[in-house]
């Protein structure tokens, strides 16, 4: 097996971040779900967080608490310490059993006032918006991370038939449920908020629900599926979560 390539790289004083590449690859994400992985099974005294994007993980620290703990060590650094730390982690990480991935099917009502931007899709596409449907959930999707605002997940696998740069004007204000495409990526605003994706439909689910056990209905690692729902489904869902 070929060595595992990442470079390691100081946040201040009080962090750093692995880098494992530089593009959206799914064996780049997951070495970067391994280690977040591990870090949260096995946390080091002085782990204040971690945070994953597409191709890399940062960690922070509390430097006297490293420094504290690693009595051996006392003429190092914390960024040392906490270096040879992940190091040692990313080694760990590697062997460690890989869980089957979570599959989520997430209905989603197109077009219309639910998908105010499916034909501008379409239309930059030379397609109908049956195709951007029919294309749209015909993929299975990659959690890639949880970003942007609460829940929001950022997902690859889109096909790039229906790839549609943003919006030139962002809208002010988006429903909650929105699902959206925005280059090469697709996703779902899981509150009411700013944006500027192209609003291809929208899902009666909560996306985020602070009132659940786990609030974000998706998580790094998650699969998704799209399922297309008529107008009377999304009502229909809708009322039974009121």
């Amino acid at each position: 097996m070929d060595k595992l390539a990442y470079t390691i790289k100081p946040l201040g004083e009080t962090g750093l971040i692995i880098i494992f590449g530089d593009e959206i690859n799914p064996q780049i994400h997951k070495n970067v779900k391994n280690l977040s992985d591990y870090i949260d099974k096995h946390p080091f005294p002085g782990l204040c967080e971690y945070t994953i994007s597409y191709t890399s993980v940062a960690v922070f620290y509390n430097p006297f608490t490293v420094k504290n703990h690693c009595v051996t060590s006392k003429e190092k650094t914390a960024f040392t310490i906490v270096t040879g730390l992940i190091k040692n982690y990313i080694a760990a990480a590697v062997k460690m059993p890989q869980a089957k991935p979570h599959t989520v099917e997430i209905p989603v009502c197109y077009g219309d006032e639910y998908g105010p931007d499916i034909e501008f899709v379409a239309n930059y596409n030379n397609l109908s918006c049956t195709d951007v449907i029919n294309i749209h959930s015909q993929s299975t999707y990659l959690v890639y991370m949880i970003g942007f605002c609460p829940g929001f997940p950022y997902l690859g696998g889109m096909d790039e038939r229906i790839a549609t740069p943003r919006r030139k004007e962002p809208r002010l204000v988006i429903p909650a449920g929105s699902i959206g495409i925005a280059g090469k990526q697709t996703g779902g605003y899981p509150i009411s908020t700013p944006g500027g994706w192209q609003l291809i439909g929208r899902t009666p689910l909560n996306l985020f629900d602070l009132k659940a056990s786990s609030p974000s209905l998706l998580h790094s690692g998650d699969l998704v599926k799209f399922v297309p729902i008529s107008p009377e489904e999304y009502q229909r869902l809708k009322e039974d979560k009121v």
